[in-house]
Formats: C-alpha cells, sequence, structure tokens
C-alpha cells in the first residue's frame, strides 16, 4: 500500500485544471456527503479565516458543536479540520485518506487525478457528515464560482472581503474577481457582505437578487464601532477582541450579524455576557500573533496588497515605535507591488527580504534592487532579538506558508 502521506504530499504545488464536474462524479461515488451539512461558506479575499474564528468562538460559547475547515495550515495539515478547535485525529484522518486514494483509481478512468485541495475538501466533507455537527464553517480556498468546496449547500454565506488577488486563476479586475466571490450565493440562502466597493457590492446585490437571497452589508445593515455591535435586530456592547488590528472589527461584525441570524433561525436568545466572553477569547494563528518571550515579534500573513495594506496602518498606529519588516513570498504573487507600498507609504519601515523552504518561493535573485536580503532568517531573528532596543518590533509577514514554517521555528525553540 502507498505510503498516504507521501501520496498527499506529492500534489502539492500541482496545478491542475479546475473542474467542477470530477468533484461532482467523485461526490456521486461517495454518496453525496456534502449533502444536508449545516453550511456556514465564507469567501473573501482577506480576512475569511478570521471572520471563521470569531463565528466559532461564538458558536461554541453558545453550546453547539462546530466544524471548520480553512487553509493553509500552520502547524500540521490536520489543522485544517477541526471539530470545537481539536484536529481530526490521525486514524480517523488515515482512514479518510485511504478511501480517497482508491476512489481516485476510479476517478482516473474519466478525469485527471485530485489535486491537493481537492483531496482535503473531500475528506473534510466526509468527516463531517458523520459527526453529526450543528454547523460547519467552511473557507473557499480561491476565489468562490469554481473552487471545489462550492457544492455545499449553505445556511448562510459570507464575502468579507474583495480586492485583486490570485489574478492568474480569478481575473484581472475586481469585477471578474467579484463575480468569482459572488459564486458562492445560493437561493434562498442569507449572504453577508464585508466593506466592499459599490462596483461589488453592486455585482452581490444582482445575485443575491437573482437566487432570492436576503443580503446584509456591513456599514448599512450592521456595524461593530468603538465596542459595540448594532444591526436591524441586535446591539450588543463592550466588545472587546481578542485578535488586533482595527480591521478585526470588520470580521468580528460579519461573525456576529451571521451568528444573530442562524440564533434567530432557532429561536435561541443571545446574552451580551456571551458575545463579550466568545471575541475576547477569540484566536488566529498568523494574524498579528505575538511571539518571542518579550512580545516584541508579530507574526502577520499579510500575503497579498489589500492585506499590506493593513499591516501598515497597524504599524503607523504606533508612529513612536521603529518597526522592522523581515518579508518573503510566492514567487507567482506581485510581491513586488507589496514592497513597492511599503516602501511608498512607509519609508520609515526597515524592510529585509529573505526565502523559506516552500517550492515557489522567492529567493536572493527575486529581491528587488535597492533591499536588503538575508538568507538566514533564523540568524536574522536571533541577532534582531539581541540588538534591537526595547520599543523596537519585528513584523515577520508575507505568505502564509512562510508564516506556518516561522511558527515552527518558534515553537521549536520552545520544546
Amino acid at each position: 500500500m502507498v505510503e498516504l502521506d507521501q501520496w498527499l504530499e506529492s500534489k502539492q504545488g500541482k496545478i491542475y485544471r479546475y473542474k467542477m464536474e470530477k468533484i461532482q462524479y467523485a461526490l456521486d461515488l461517495l454518496g453525496h456527503p456534502e449533502r444536508e451539512l449545516p453550511v456556514v461558506h465564507v469567501a473573501g479575499t482577506n480576512g475569511k479565516g478570521s471572520t471563521i474564528a470569531f463565528l466559532n468562538s461564538l458558536l461554541v460559547a453558545q453550546g453547539f458543536r462546530v466544524g471548520t475547515f480553512v487553509s493553509p495550515h500552520m502547524i500540521t495539515v490536520h489543522d485544517r479540520i477541526c471539530i470545537n478547535g481539536q484536529p481530526i485525529p490521525d486514524t480517523i484522518f488515515q482512514a479518510l485518506l485511504e478511501k480517497l486514494f482508491i476512489l481516485e483509481q476510479e476517478v482516473e478512468k474519466v478525469y485527471e487525478p485530485f489535486r491537493y485541495f481537492e483531496v482535503l475538501t473531500l475528506v473534510m466533507l466526509l468527516y463531517f457528515k458523520e459527526e453529526d455537527l450543528d454547523f460547519a464553517l467552511v473557507e473557499v480556498g480561491i476565489g468562490g464560482l469554481l473552487d471545489t468546496t462550492n457544492v455545499v449547500e449553505p445556511l448562510i454565506t459570507i464575502i468579507t472581503s474583495v480586492g485583486l488577488d490570485h489574478q492568474d486563476l480569478l481575473g484581472d479586475s475586481l469585477v471578474e474577481i467579484a463575480e468569482q466571490k459572488a459564486g458562492i450565493i445560493k437561493e434562498n440562502a442569507p449572504i453577508i457582505v464585508g466593506p466592499v466597493e459599490s462596483i461589488v457590492a453592486d455585482i452581490c446585490q444582482e445575485k443575491a437578487r437573482n437566487q432570492q437571497a436576503p443580503i446584509y452589508f456591513q456599514g448599512q445593515d450592521f456595524l461593530l464601532e468603538r465596542g459595540i455591535f448594532r444591526s436591524q435586530t441586535q446591539e450588543f456592547c463592550d466588545l472587546k477582541l481578542g485578535l488586533i488590528g482595527q480591521h478585526q472589527e470588520e470580521n468580528a461584525s460579519l461573525a456576529i450579524q451571521a451568528f444573530s441570524l442562524l440564533m434567530a433561525e432557532q429561536n435561541r436568545l443571545i446574552e451580551n455576557q456571551t458575545v463579550q466572553v466568545a471575541l475576547e477569547k477569540t484566536q488566529w494563528a498568523g494574524r498579528l500573533e505575538r511571539v518571542g518571550q518579550q512580545g516584541r515579534i508579530y507574526l502577520d500573513g499579510a500575503h497579498n496588497l489589500p492585506a499590506i495594506e493593513r499591516l501598515v496602518d497597524f504599524i503607523q498606529s504606533e508612529p513612536t515605535v521603529q518597526s522592522t519588516i523581515l518579508f518573503s513570498a510566492l514567487k507567482r504573487k506581485d510581491f513586488g507591488e507589496m514592497l513597492d507600498y511599503i516602501e511608498k507609504v512607509a519609508p520609515q519601515v526597515r524592510v529585509i527580504v529573505t526565502s523559506f523552504a516552500y517550492d515557489g518561493g522567492i529567493e536572493e535573485i527575486d529581491c528587488p534592487e535597492g533591499l536588503l536580503y538575508e538568507a538566514d532568517y533564523e540568524r536574522f531573528i536571533k541577532e534582531w532579538e539581541s540588538n534591537a532596543a526595547s520599543d523596537e518590533r519585528l513584523f515577520i509577514t508575507g505568505s502564509l506558508y512562510f508564516i506556518s514554517e516561522i511558527r515552527k521555528y518558534f515553537q521549536s525553540r520552545i520544546g
């Protein structure tokens, strides 16, 4: 029997054509585990993971059994598929991999092999179907319309934000990308939309109208500001968030709105204290996450220009603090535009470019002229910790795969 972990990992980085009919065929053979799953489907350029983290915290605090499916993983692949915060047990994971390895041989008679993300999506669906969940919070991989996860029949859909990212797959314009994101809007399922440009809002509004889906816009139908959440039906006050950064108010408000709609559907009352405690306890790895002994190092997976803009906003909210950015990304990303933005908007920030052990990551030859390159990020971090003044901060950012590798480095130091 093939080593199943190796079979899965061999699919990393391979590019196959999007084929929704391939997944539908696989689901036919599996007996359609996606049907009747109580899914909240979450798409968006940024903010998907944080929104799911807040919503998961709220639902678990209310006593529900909640599955989460997110990507990429920070430590192990099991972290992508959790129930009430507990990763899928390896025995179950291996059994489901074996089932899909055998299934792939049948699917290959008609289509190409499964992609990495397709395997994990099918594992998630099979696992969640057997676990009697109250809710399953499912993050879109890329886009929405053609994403592997877009086989679910959601209770609610959320679009957190829409910006330029993955243009090679989704299109070069905001309109094209918005149409992909809006592809998750389903008939009669309420859609909640975060802060987006008017042209994006119009696309979502039109798709919702065609699907007869109630639509709720942040800033128009609900808002979280200065610790107070208000919507047409709810108000919660004295709210503090476990995740830092101004943008987390936007993500938390999306989660609270979804939570309110789900509870209203079940005629459940929501206590203000439940919301307070759940939001303040929320944690999400790699999003302005403090690491190191003195908490002066932040890990932030700002993997596209809109995310870099928000990171720079956070850095500039403390203008007296001297900041350094250690940056790495995938070659296929427009990392030059991200670095240009930092240099233009925050010229006082020292920027260091580095590499990491991932196929397709940037190398020294990719470092833009005029920026410093450091091949050994571990050495750089140690030197920064030894030499930096107490009021200095180090922000390690870029690809989420880079952040995952950095987190493992810091955890190995603790171990």
